[in-house]
């Protein structure tokens, strides 16, 4: 009984207490958390009825962190080695998650944040959040592309943290998201679908999966499957995209940092990194919320648009198990739902008006 009282309260307590033996931190490290992962891995029956009947599919719901992203894996590693290092300010460029994140963790440390974002191209729920949290924002005449590259001349030049992924903490901290699935699942997944944008989270969950692999504590590795939006697709496409276009903001960076990083887990992986297209990115979205009662973000349905499109070409031969990360909650870009779903219906308060609406 104490033993499973003892494993409660890790999973409270965040990821860094959760999984402290698989972390780079020592008892000098500060932990700032928001009480960060132990996201469920939600079993989806209905989805995998209309999408392959040979396949058990998981959804990773990581919408349910404290910031309503993945990107609080990642961040609570970045702002503790951050304020360990004596950092004072942080900044990031950011399609609106990573700016949520950062400015929440900032403000747990007591520390100034700053996010560069590109003008008109994040949902409005992820800008009220940096807002909130008392992070200077700018908007800049640019995409994320411009953006990261001005935070990395920024912070080469000024004593400045920088908390995006290509900050290696964010990768330790995100990796966790493996440990979880493997925990849960008593072993691995047979693949792994994930959207991939600027590809910090494939990068990481593959090292995640790796680490319990070197370690013993799996027998084998997923297959990596990673869907970019096709607008913005640029590993697929084999260069970067000047301007990216797709309306799942999230993956809307057309030069990945991490690039490199997940060509090399698709290609260890033996699995594939693909594109799938704004409406089929749609379809998944709203199937995920009227089948199984998840909301995400639409750049989250990307992993499922991914796995559906997948499945249509033959690629499953025989049953196995998927995981699909759900990177985002859909109440980060509520006007997106609102667009994509039927239209509201305005009556006036006549009980009969209603019931013949609902067929009776």
């Amino acid at each position: 009984m104490e033993a499973v009282a003892t494993e409660a309260a890790m999973r409270r307590s965040g990821i860094i207490q959760r999984y402290r033996q698989w972390m780079p931190v020592t008892d000098a490290t500060p932990v700032i958390t928001l009480f960060e992962g132990d996201t469920p891995l939600i079993p989806a029956p209905a989805l995998a009825a209309a999408i392959d009947s040979k396949l058990k599919i998981y959804l990773k719901y990581e919408g349910l962190n404290p910031t309503g992203s993945f990107k609080d894996r990642g961040m609570t590693m970045a702002i503790s080695k951050a304020v360990e290092a004596g950092a004072r300010a942080v900044i990031c460029a950011s399609t609106g998650n990573t700016a949520a994140s950062a400015a929440a963790y900032s403000a747990r440390a007591g520390i100034k944040c700053a996010v560069l974002l590109p003008a008109g191209e994040v949902a409005l729920g992820k800008v009220s959040q940096s807002l909130m949290h008392g992070a200077t924002v700018i908007a800049i005449d640019g995409n994320f592309d411009d953006a990261l590259r001005l935070v990395r001349e920024i912070t080469d030049e000024y004593p400045i943290e920088l908390v995006n992924s290509l900050n290696p903490y964010r990768i330790e901290g995100q990796k966790s998201g493996a440990f979880e699935i493997c925990d849960a699942l008593d072993g691995p997944p047979d693949f792994h679908c994930i959207p991939v944008g600027n590809a910090g989270n494939i990068t990481a969950y593959w090292k995640g999966y790796t680490e319990y692999f070197n370690a013993g504590r799996i027998d084998r590795r997923p297959k990596m499957l990673g869907f970019q939006a096709a607008g913005s697709a640029p590993i697929v496409k084999g260069h970067p995209i000047e301007n990216p276009e797709t309306l799942a903001t999230a993956i809307r960076i057309g030069n990945p940092a991490s690039w490199k990083q997940a060509e090399a887990a698709r290609d260890e992986s033996g699995g594939m990194i693909d594109m799938v297209t704004d409406e089929e990115i749609v379809e998944a979205y709203k199937m995920l919320a009227r089948l199984e009662g998840v909301f995400c973000e639409p750049a989250s349905a990307a992993s499922v648009a991914g796995l559906r499109k997948t499945a249509a070409s033959g690629y499953f031969s025989e049953p196995a198990t998927a995981v699909c990360i759900l990177t985002g909650h859909g109440l980060k870009d509520p006007n997106r739902a609102v667009s994509c779903a039927d239209p509201l219906v305005e009556l006036p308060p006549d009980k009969g008006r209603i019931l013949d609406l609902l067929g009776f």
